[in-house]
């Protein structure tokens, strides 16, 4: 059996489209019962989202089946007292409430931290903004893009030419949600249990806590950090190369590893050469380097290469499109896509990306597909002791 180690837990999820929703997902995986608390009328943006225009229609997009799997879906109209009301139940037989609302929202609500811990002090609460809770841009609205742009991000990535370009994929929505995942996941360990906890994540703050090297460079060695393309600013050869056949990465960060991958390309004379002989005349060298090994791999494929260099301690590997990803056994074998059979409201079988970790060798998994909109309303509710008639009441009124 998979272990779960967050069974027992329960966290409501107030959050749309992708950080709350990747920090919930990480928690469902490890065994929480996550409830997914949605607006009445169309839910999480995220369920109109995606490159299937029909599941889009249905409220199923396919941003919303990628973040959602395993949770539970109410909907309340928290702007109504009844709902609120109700929700305040909820938060009683809850541990944790993850919201990324901008900040005052919940507070506006009556719904609050301060006012949460009234109905249950130990409750861990967790709200995530593009800019935290304070400082002069807390009320500002923040997109993945724009954090992208004012971390830095877009800064470094690209070459002298691109720069600033977007990283592919939406890396600081991301990290927010990764790091608040993190930081509930701490809280609920603590000692100290049955004391509220209030986390403040800034999708801003946490982008650049993962700018180590970046940020560094600036505040110890007086150094702006530039945009370097595929080529890694520590280390040459160390980057992306054009073969016979396709682009190879090659990380040959150490002398040893250079002087490698000069065996491998039949050339042991730039071992001795000084424009390469040592790693820095090779970093100011980067491009005589790198154009002198592209002729020389141009004999070869990207495969053929690839294995050359890793069977002589070098560390490389090919350029990769996302389905080629999925396709390779190092994905395919590890139970790092999970299948629905025919997922409710999609109506045909969905593969899903899980966790990027395993657990005594088995894959962290959720038993459920994603929820279609409000699909648990009426058994949350029952397990909340509201009657029949009670729940018929609240969807006369529209609270539900």
């Amino acid at each position: 059996m998979p272990i779960k180690p967050l069974q027992g837990v329960r966290v409501l999820d107030l959050t749309n489209v992708l950080a709350g929703p990747f920090c919930c997902h990480q928690l469902a995986h490890m065994g929480a019962d996550v409830i997914k608390v949605e607006a009445r009328l169309g839910g999480d943006l995220a369920r109109q989202l995606g490159a299937d225009v029909e599941l889009n229609r249905r409220n199923m997009g396919v941003s919303f089946l990628a973040q959602n799997p395993g949770k539970r879906s109410i909907t309340l109209d928290l702007k109504k007292e009844s709902a609120k009301a109700v929700f305040r139940r909820l938060v009683r037989t809850a541990d944790v409430v993850v919201e990324n609302f901008r900040p005052g929202v919940m507070d506006r609500l009556g719904l609050g931290y301060a006012e949460l811990l009234k109905e249950n002090p130990g409750l861990v609460y967790c709200a995530i903004s593009g800019f935290g809770q304070t400082g002069p841009l807390r009320d500002f609205p923040a997109y993945d893009q724009i954090i992208q742009g004012m971390s830095g991000v877009m800064s470094i990535t690209g070459d002298q030419e691109s720069a600033p370009l977007r990283v592919g994929y939406p890396i600081a929505d991301t990290i927010g949600g990764i790091t608040a995942a993190f930081a509930v996941a701490s809280a609920l360990a603590s000692p100290k249990r049955n004391e509220g906890v209030f986390i403040d994540v800034s999708m801003l703050e946490a982008t650049m806590a993962t700018m180590g090297w970046a940020v560094s460079n600036h505040l110890v060695a007086g150094r702006a950090p530039q945009p370097m393309g595929n080529d890694n600013v520590t280390a040459s050869p160390s980057g992306t190369f054009r073969t016979g056949d396709g682009l190879l990465n090659i990380a040959a960060n150490k002398q040893e590893q250079f002087e490698k991958v000069c065996d491998v390309l039949g050339r042991p004379e730039w071992k001795q050469d000084p424009r390469f002989a040592e790693r820095h005349a090779r970093l100011g060298n980067r491009a005589e380097l790198k154009h002198l090994m592209e002729a020389e791999l141009a004999a070869r494929s990207a495969d053929a290469w690839w294995q050359l260099l890793n069977a002589a301690g070098v560390p490389a590997g090919p350029v990769y499109s996302v389905p080629q990803a999925l396709d390779h056994p190092q994905i395919s074998t590890r139970g790092m896509v999970a299948t629905f059979k025919d997922a409710p409201g999609v109506g045909r079988d969905i593969r899903l990306v899980r966790t990027g970790f395993k657990l005594n060798g088995q894959a962290p998994c959720v038993d459920a597909p994603p929820p279609r909109l409000g699909e648990h309303t009426d058994a949350i509710l029952a397990e909340l002791g509201y009657a029949e008639e009670e729940i018929a009441s609240f969807k006369q009124q529209e609270i539900v």
